[in-house]
């Protein structure tokens, strides 16, 4: 079945750099266009990023546009998504997910805080 597992989350300071990561089962990753959503305290869920299949082509949320870098590896079925310049407002859970699909996995925290 599809599985979708998020890491690389956790506390870091205002200003910090993250790098989380997504591996990808269960379906033919290099066929798909993946995401990255996220889902601050008492609020819905928010989209980041989205890459196409081959890796092309991105697009941003202007929220985090220049500060986050979406990228995969296909031969790895992995997912990244490199955060620079954080701030408190991007403390939420991430997902990572196929175009229109919810999440289904239990996402990694990240937690902006001085």
């Amino acid at each position: 079945q599809v599985q979708l597992v998020e890491s690389g989350g956790g506390l870091v300071q205002p200003g910090g750099s993250l790098r989380l990561s997504c591996a990808a089962s269960g379906f033919t990753f290099s066929s798909y266009a993946m995401r990255w959503v996220r889902q601050a305290p008492g609020k819905g869920l928010e989209w980041v990023s989205t890459i196409t299949s081959s890796g092309r082509t991105t697009f941003y949320a202007d929220s985090v546009k220049g500060r986050f870098t979406i990228s995969r590896d296909n031969p790895k079925n992995t997912l990244y998504l490199q955060m620079n310049s954080l701030k408190p407002d991007d403390t939420a859970v991430y997902y990572c997910t196929k175009p229109g699909e919810d999440p289904g996995g239990q996402g990694t925290q990240v937690t902006v805080s001085s």
